[in-house]
Order: structure tokens, then C-alpha cells, then sequence
């Protein structure tokens, strides 16, 4: 019994040195196993239609829920943490709309993705036999409470992962492995009596501490949401044409910010101040160039003739 504690606890610290060399900022362990309580709330979320039109939501909730269905056999999950800030404002106002931070340069999926799964093939080497799987965002996995689970840090009340170092300007991703590794301790919830996030939404999809209405919150309507917006909701965009950096701005958190190391995620001139004018009236084929490589491109070129629109007509009757 000794010696498989000896041996799961060096190849823990092997896999956690490796996820560093690879230019993570933060990597924690937690233990597989089906999430009781985060699957209580978020069945109760998917009830109260929170998921706005985000249908795959429901459709993978089982998988979210218990890591086995998606791995048979998990034992462990890898979490780790890309820290993505750069130390330049936002430009407000005027003719010009806001991106998200993590939008203003190269997708952080190109960046993300092959550093886990260059992590994954190290752990399937490290462990003879084991299997493990690499999600960024891109599968049936809860990132934020497996980021949490294994110490990352905590989901704050506006429900992103907030760490002490680096505040919530992270990337995350996630291994399931079958490989048995020594789990971490969760840290304290340290968000305290602040509600500076929930007063902070012009929207007020912060319905209530640590809940959120996807479908008033602002990042989902200017980049998951297709179609019309609700004209109450579009009139308080408050120049977010691509994401909405509000709740984070506002936390107190965010203070212990650090500089990324990853110059990919540097603002791009033309995602930072950009044109409200030029992109309301975007061409298919333009929007494809200007943004080839950028998260931006999920918007699809509808979708940000749409957002650019609405933030100049909500600026020209003075919201």
C-alpha cells in the first residue's frame, strides 16, 4: 500500500512539473467521480431555461455531470489554468465598440488545446496503460468546477473561476485519465459580502449569487445567440459588440492581475478599438479575413452586423 502511495504521488508531481514546463500557470488534481450537488443546480438550471438557446446544454447534461460517461474508468482530472491579461485599456466610447480580453488576440484554442494534449500523451506515457482525454471548452466537461475541485481556485459569485494570483483572467482546460493521481484541497470561497458583480451587470443576468441567466448575460447574446435580441437587452450593451468584460472588471479580485507571458493573446490593433461603423457593415468576406485566427470569428459576420448595430443605435438615442 506504501509504495503505490509513493508511486502516485511522483507521478503526480511529474505530470504537474510537465503541465509547467508547457507554459501553464496554475495545474491541480481532483478526484473522478459524478458531481451530486453541481448536478443538482444544473438540472435546476437547464429547468429555469437559463441556457437561453444553448440546447446542447441539455443534451450533454448526463456526461457533465459524471466524467465515467464520457471516460469509462476515470480516476482522476488534470485542471489547469492559462493566465491571459495584458496590461492595456479598453477604449470606450465615441465610434468604437469593446471586445473581450480573451477575444483580443489568436484563439487561445490554438494556444490551449495542443499544450493539453501534449500533457495527456506525457500522462498516457507516464502511466502505462491509462488513458486520457483533453478538453478545452470543447466537450461535455464542467471546467470551472473541476478547476475548483482540484484548487485552482474558487467560482465567484458571477460563477468564473477566480484564483488568488491571477485573479479570473485564466484560461482553463481539463484531462479525465484513468491513471489514479493525488488529489488537491479546494480553496476557500473568498468572495465574502461582495456584490460587486451582481450590481455591476447592466443586464442583471446575475440573478442571485453564484446564478447565472445565460440569456440575458451579454457574452452570450453578442456571441452564442442567433437572431433578433430583445430590444430592452440590446439597449444596455454599454459598447460590447464581442463579450462582456463587466463582472470581472468590477471584481476586487482582478487587482492581483499579472502580465501574461503569451504574446498571442496581445491585442491585435483592430480587436481593441474597433469600428462600430466598419463592422455593422462588414462583408462576409472581409469579416472571414480580419478575424481568421481570432475567437471573434464565432460571431459569424450576421451576428456582428447585428451586435455593431445595435450598440450605434442604443448610442445615438444616449444609452
Amino acid at each position: 500500500m506504501r509504495s503505490q502511495t509513493v508511486d502516485t504521488a511522483s507521478l503526480t508531481e511529474r505530470v504537474k512539473q510537465e503541465a509547467l514546463r508547457l507554459g501553464f500557470t496554475k495545474v491541480g488534481v481532483a478526484r473522478a467521480g459524478r458531481l451530486d450537488k453541481e448536478g443538482l443546480e444544473l438540472q435546476e438550471w437547464l429547468v429555469r431555461g437559463y441556457q437561453g438557446t444553448m440546447t446542447w446544454m441539455a443534451r450533454t447534461a448526463e456526461k457533465r455531470i459524471d466524467p465515467g460517461r464520457v471516460l469509462p474508468g476515470a480516476r482522476s482530472v488534470v485542471a489547469v489554468a492559462l493566465n491571459y491579461w495584458t496590461n492595456v485599456p479598453h477604449e470606450d466610447g465615441g465610434e468604437t465598440g469593446k471586445i473581450s480580453r480573451y477575444a483580443w488576440g489568436d484563439d487561445y484554442h490554438r494556444i490551449v488545446t495542443p499544450r493539453l494534449e501534449k500533457l495527456a500523451v506525457f500522462l498516457r506515457q507516464q502511466q502505462a496503460g491509462s488513458e486520457a482525454l483533453a478538453y478545452v471548452d470543447t466537450g461535455p466537461v464542467m471546467e470551472k468546477v473541476w478547476a475548483a475541485r482540484a484548487g485552482l481556485g474558487w467560482q465567484g459569485k458571477h460563477t468564473n473561476l477566480i484564483t488568488t494570483d491571477y485573479g479570473s483572467w485564466v484560461f482553463l482546460g481539463v484531462i479525465l485519465t484513468t491513471a489514479e493521481l493525488a488529489p488537491d484541497q479546494p480553496v476557500e470561497d473568498r468572495c465574502g459580502t461582495c456584490t460587486a458583480c451582481l450590481e455591476a451587470c447592466p443586464t442583471q443576468a446575475i440573478v442571485e449569487p453564484y446564478r447565472l441567466d445565460a440569456s440575458r448575460c451579454i457574452s452570450y447574446l453578442t456571441i452564442e445567440h442567433r437572431g433578433p435580441i430583445a430590444p430592452d437587452l440590446e439597449a444596455r450593451f454599454e459598447g460590447w459588440i464581442f463579450g462582456c468584460d463587466i463582472c470581472q472588471d468590477v471584481c476586487p479580485w482582478n487587482r492581483f492581475e499579472q502580465e501574461t507571458r503569451e504574446g498571442e493573446f496581445g491585442p491585435r490593433d483592430e480587436n481593441r478599438a474597433p469600428k462600430l461603423g466598419v463592422l455593422a457593415a462588414i462583408q462576409d468576406s472581409e469579416f472571414t479575413e480580419r478575424f481568421r485566427g481570432s475567437p471573434v470569428k464565432r460571431a459569424k459576420p450576421e451576428g456582428m452586423r447585428r451586435n455593431a448595430g445595435a450598440v450605434l443605435n442604443a448610442r445615438r438615442h444616449g444609452h
